[in-house]
């Protein structure tokens, strides 16, 4: 199991891979050091700012893209190069090898987006007094992001680990459940937001007042 979270951990490793992810990892902290330090306590658009940029921006884009990048890498390149039969002839439970597989996109990507995540909302707090309109308090709102980001990452690692073993085409399925499952349906559609990642991202981020 070391062996192959190791050799998956390399896998994912790839420099163009780790360029867009800090890449998108810093955008939602340079907006927030943008807007306080520009904007003043005294503007109510600060908090919608934040809120967007929490809602919109991290959790419903760079989170759930940033994880499908990774997951569906995680065993799509042992599809594609043709060694995933090669794995499955080890003397090993099938578990043991799905396991690693998994934990290798939540360990590369889960720290990046959730140091992300509560940069961006102390930055956004300092200008603010409240990040967000249940939290009162900057370090309150910086957990609370903290975990939410985390759960997300690893129901996202989950969903996309899953697609790349099951399709060559992971990242097109990826692009779709984003942006048309979880970015159009369950925004309109009430009812299917329980079975959306982002809707209970945000649920355990408000909930956690």
């Amino acid at each position: 199991m070391v062996i192959i979270l190791r050799l998956s951990l390399h896998q994912l490793g790839g420099r163009w891979r780790l360029a867009l992810i800090f890449l998108l990892a810093a955008l939602p902290i340079g907006l927030s050091a943008l807007v306080s330090v520009t904007l003043s306590e005294a503007e109510s658009s600060n908090e919608q700012f934040v809120n967007t940029l929490l809602d919109a921006l991290l959790i419903a884009g760079i989170l759930p893209i940033v994880t499908m990048v990774l997951a569906t890498a995680s065993f799509g390149n042992e599809v594609e190069d043709k060694t995933l039969s090669y794995l499955l002839l080890r003397p090993v439970r099938r578990s043991l090898i799905a396991l690693p597989k998994l934990l290798a996109p939540i360990i590369v990507g889960g720290p990046v987006l959730v140091v992300s995540g509560v940069v961006a909302t102390l930055l956004g707090g300092s200008s603010l007094g409240v990040v967000i309109v249940v939290l009162h308090s900057d370090a309150q709102a910086a957990l609370a992001v903290g975990t939410a980001m985390l759960a997300g990452v690893i129901a996202y690692a989950a969903i996309f680990t899953w697609a790349g073993l099951m399709t060559t085409r992971a990242l097109a399925v990826g692009l779709m459940y984003v942006f048309i499952w979880e970015g159009l349906i369950t925004t309109f559609l009430e009812g299917v937001r329980y079975m959306s990642v982002r809707a209970y991202t945000l649920a355990i981020l408000h909930g956690m007042d």
